[in-house]
């Protein structure tokens, strides 16, 4: 049975914050609000929290999993960026974005796309999430909040807790967060490529409206 914490969107209780993490530590999975709607987590060290996660979201290998990242020097021991990329990140962070980057290796391989050896990942602006972060001392494992069935991701924390009381052990209700997806640039090519258009403005990229 998942425990429940209602906590404040821009002032989040420390106590609450330190016992998420310490859930996550143990190899829990929870549900967190973001900058551009709720997202599942784990530890990025736990194949099995990985692979429950996997399975709440009915995905394959093929799917990208995104390392949430407190800041820009996290993201550049889990991904190869050069200075041109690096620009590009200091303007756009933190933000509803997820970047596609090359993955060094301190990304273990079963997080990497199986072909490309790519990694997603993101700096959200919400307090919650980033003082997760702080008191985690490293990236947290993620996945969007959207069930199978769903065609848009879930928002409402009773709902949450409702459908997935018994396949997490944590919902954090900080109220709304909204339905919108993050933006998925892909920064791997000479050009920034748009995989997904969402909540992020394309307008730093140079990338068309669609």
């Amino acid at each position: 049975m998942a425990q429940f914490f209602s906590i404040h969107a821009d002032t989040p209780h420390a106590r609450l914050i330190k016992q998420a993490v310490a859930i996550v530590q143990k190899g829990g999975i929870i549900v967190y609000p973001t900058d551009s709607c709720y997202a599942l987590g784990c530890h990025l060290g736990d194949k099995d929290a990985m692979t429950r996660i996997r399975t709440i979201r009915q995905v394959d290998e093929r799917h990208h999993f995104t390392l949430v990242c407190r800041n820009l020097t996290e993201i550049s021991t889990y991904a190869k960026v050069d200075n041109s990329q690096y620009r590009l990140l200091k303007a756009t962070t933190p933000g509803s974005y997820t970047f596609i980057l090359q993955a060094t290796r301190e990304v273990p391989r079963r997080m990497q796309h199986p072909k490309r050896n790519t990694i997603g990942l993101r700096i959200p602006d919400h307090p919650v999430v980033l003082a997760l972060l702080e008191e985690l001392g490293e990236p947290l494992l993620s996945s969007t909040l959207i069930l199978p069935e769903d065609e848009y991701p879930l928002n409402d924390a009773e709902e949450i807790r409702e459908r997935l009381e018994h396949q997490v052990e944590l919902v954090m209700d900080a109220g709304s967060c909204g339905i919108d997806m993050t933006t998925v640039i892909d920064l791997t090519t000479d050009v920034p490529a748009l995989v997904r258009q969402g909540k992020g403005s394309l307008d730093p990229f140079g990338i068309e409206h669609g």
